[in-house]
């Protein structure tokens, strides 16, 4: 029998298992052993697991898995999460942060009023204003990858009766995410690796959001590249103005912040709270 000692942190509800290296020497991680992990009822339960090692001239490495065990993907509210915890373990020195997560170099900071701040490389991809066909309709929508490729659909260019002219969505609590998530998740138009979907409501200067996240195969209460993706969106398609706030569906507050030179994105960031939750131990 096996020993794991962890974290368990939340990132604006975007909840992770965080696994210390220096605590748990020669421990491997199996897509097999990810996925109890993160079970919500017969594990400890998170939407992902973040690895935590040293790393010389970083503060830290920090590996992300899919609550399914799989990887490769950026995952900004984790990133958040692993600066917290390397702030608890003792590994900043700095204010300003420098770390690897999954093979690339990246920054944050540690703010003055508890929250914390990362930055995002600028978008690999945009893509705007095409049509999906789902839940027997076609769909407007958009794309953008931000480390992790997503979809962002404005929930009232969706119709509720598709035989219904203009029965638009106005509610986003109404919003059926996880059926229209998961439908266009799998769509062949992004097979094989699949995608993100971000289902989103203008207010106002702001931005509440629903993401149902692939790997997880469930709506996350945030999702921190989701909505970085609906304020690049926001900015480009109806003139939102840095910093833009975002409401996810745990009702904590993100925003999201750059600046546009030379007609591309730069200082592209992500602040909101992130928050050790409790510390354990499990047998496996």
């Amino acid at each position: 029998m096996k020993h794991i000692y962890f974290t368990k942190l939340s990132g604006a509800g975007n909840d992770f298992i965080l696994i210390d290296k220096k605590i748990n020497p020669g421990i491997e991680l199996s897509p097999q052993i990810i996925d109890k992990l993160c079970k919500r009822h017969t594990g400890i339960g998170a939407d992902g697991v973040l690895l935590i090692s040293d790393l010389d001239g970083y503060a830290f490495e920090m590996k992300y898995f899919n609550a399914d065990g799989s990887t490769g993907s950026l995952c900004a509210n984790g990133a958040r999460c692993a600066i917290r915890y390397g702030n608890v373990s003792g590994r900043l020195a700095l204010d300003e942060i420098k770390f690897i997560a999954n093979g690339i170099e990246y920054f944050g900071q540690l703010l003055e009023n508890g929250k914390i701040k990362f930055f995002l490389n600028h978008p690999k991809k945009m893509k705007q204003n095409f049509k999906i066909k789902a839940a027997n309709q076609l769909i407007p929508a958009s794309y953008v990858h931000t480390g992790s490729p997503h979809i962002v659909i404005k929930i009232n260019d969706v119709l509720k009766n598709p035989a219904e002219a203009n029965s638009f969505y106005n509610d986003i609590n109404d919003f059926p995410v996880f059926e229209l998530g998961r439908e266009i998740r799998y769509h062949k138009d992004f097979a094989p690796e699949g995608t993100n979907v971000n289902f989103v409501q203008f207010n106002n200067g702001e931005i509440n959001i629903r993401s149902y996240e692939r790997g997880v195969e469930e709506e996350t209460l945030a999702c921190g590249t989701g909505s970085v993706a609906a304020a690049l969106i926001a900015f480009v398609q109806d003139n939102y103005n840095p910093p833009i706030k975002i409401h996810p569906r745990s009702g904590d507050e993100l925003t999201v912040d750059f600046k546009i030179e030379d007609q591309k994105v730069q200082e592209l960031s992500l602040t909101g709270p992130a928050e050790i939750i409790f510390n354990g131990e499990l047998s496996i």
